[in-house]
């Protein structure tokens, strides 16, 4: 099983595709928690230089509170990752984790209807990229 959906973006520079995950994950109710500049962080911290790459992390609070509520532990996945990265061709790629995946090391069955859901939303911030 993968562990993420991810998509290709032809004709889109990074910070747009940056600007159009956000508008998108907003669409399905997610807001933006966090955004690690992995490019900015490596340099910084090791002098290392490294492709555009920026992780963002999204939360749909309605989801994360039922998610909480049936599982307290649960907060070690989340936000739900999404990554933004420019590859060597300078084509950028997103990617978005499935929560389904995630959730198979959880042993508890409450948790699939939210996981299902919320994996259905990831999907279309995907699909609906261009």
């Amino acid at each position: 099983m993968a562990y993420y959906y991810n998509k290709v973006l032809k004709g889109k520079g990074f910070d747009e595709a940056v600007e159009q995950v956000t508008t998108e994950l907003k669409r399905e109710g997610f807001g933006v928690l966090t955004e690690i500049d992995v490019k900015e962080t490596l340099k910084k911290k090791i002098d290392v230089d490294f492709k555009k790459y920026k992780i963002l992390g999204a939360c749909n609070p309605q989801f994360a509170h039922k998610a909480l509520q049936s599982e307290d532990k649960i907060g070690v996945f989340l936000p739900c990752n999404v990554v933004v990265e420019e590859n060597e061709n300078g084509l950028v790629e997103v990617t978005a984790v499935d929560p389904i995946a995630s959730m198979i090391a959880v042993k508890n069955e409450s948790l699939g209807a939210i996981a299902t859901e919320i994996q259905q939303k990831l999907r279309r911030v995907i699909d609906n990229l261009n």
